[in-house]
């Protein structure tokens, strides 16, 4: 009795999540990320080059975007005329732009994106645990097949062909759920792992890594109660995200060109900008900025924020 309900549990919670992983549509970056129509006729009239990259600084000076392309540029698709947020990328089989985009999936033929990661993870650990527990009940008939203890039916056969499938995906699906759950505690997705995000000054592989706890907690949430089920509770908009170049303490002291001086933190050398509120609280160990600490901040490094600033093309 244990182990049939143990099945069926397994079962539902197997297609549940299956099921939220196909159907759940991928998140496409909020109107704020498109261009206006006047910045879109202005980009098309300006020549390639520096003209075009000031339209788009115009345009992404108030955005929360911390990632440049390679050549220090802002990220902008022109497919879907819109300035890339950080982790957004865009999907040639879907044809649009997903937040936080991991891959696109052929098995469940949908993009695993910001809005159905967590279905994505609890469907591999489901389905292994699915996996699992066909083997192991399945494991005494096998060893009698082999010694002869079966009766001499056809469906001893098919005994035998469940035992290596389950046995086989069991494999293949503990690989990628551990490669995924890796992910998770470096607050990766597999487009960063082949290709680490660039920032304004370097690049930095574990930009958004703010610890194992933290980076748990981006993708299942606060609510350990909801952390097994297939509903969505994962942090942010998937538009803006906290990033360790950016949780700087306020009382440290700071160059002229608001970098920390500090020899500790120079691989961490990102000028501060303030998060959005659904991400703020996710840095709570830090101090957070006051307004007064702002403005200082503000006169040292000009009017300008130094985060939006374009390097020019080399």
């Amino acid at each position: 009795v244990v182990c049939l309900v143990a099945y069926h549990i397994f079962f539902m919670l197997f297609v549940w999540s299956y099921w939220k992983t196909i159907f759940t549509l991928p998140m496409n970056p909020s109107k704020e990320f498109h261009l206006s129509y006047s910045d879109k006729e202005s980009l098309e009239k300006e020549p390639r080059g520096e003209s075009q990259q000031e339209v788009l600084r115009r345009a992404a000076k108030d955005l929360p975007i911390y990632t440049r392309t390679m050549s220090g540029a802002i990220r902008y698709c022109d497919r879907c005329h819109l300035v890339k947020p950080d982790r957004c990328h865009h999907c040639s089989v879907c044809d649009k732009c997903i937040l936080k985009m991991d891959h696109h999936c052929p098995w469940v033929n949908n993009c695993v994106g910001f809005s159905n990661y967590k279905f994505f993870l609890l469907f591999l650990a489901y389905s292994l645990l699915y996996c699992l527990f066909i083997a192991a009940t399945d494991l005494q008939y096998f060893i009698k097949f082999w010694t002869n203890g079966l009766p001499d039916t056809q469906a001893k056969f098919h005994i035998m062909f469940l035992f290596f499938a389950a046995a086989m995906f069991s494999v293949s699906l503990s690989s990628l759920f551990g490669y995924h759950c890796w992910l998770v505690s470096k607050n990766k997705s597999t487009l960063e792992v082949f290709r680490a995000p660039i920032f304004r000054h370097r690049t930095d592989k574990n930009g958004f890594s703010l610890g194992f706890s933290k980076n748990l907690r981006q993708v299942f949430g606060d609510e350990k109660k909801y952390w097994l089920l297939p509903v969505f509770s994962s942090l942010g908009d998937g538009c803006s995200f906290p990033t360790c170049l950016v949780n700087q303490d306020p009382e440290q002291a700071s160059t002229p060109g608001g970098l920390n001086s500090s020899s500790k933190n120079e691989n961490h050398l990102f000028p501060a900008k303030p998060l959005r509120d659904s991400q703020s609280h996710l840095l709570t160990d830090t101090p957070p900025w006051s307004e007064t600490t702002a403005k200082a901040e503000k006169g040292k490094v000009g009017m300008s924020n130094p985060a939006l600033t374009m390097e020019n093309e080399t």
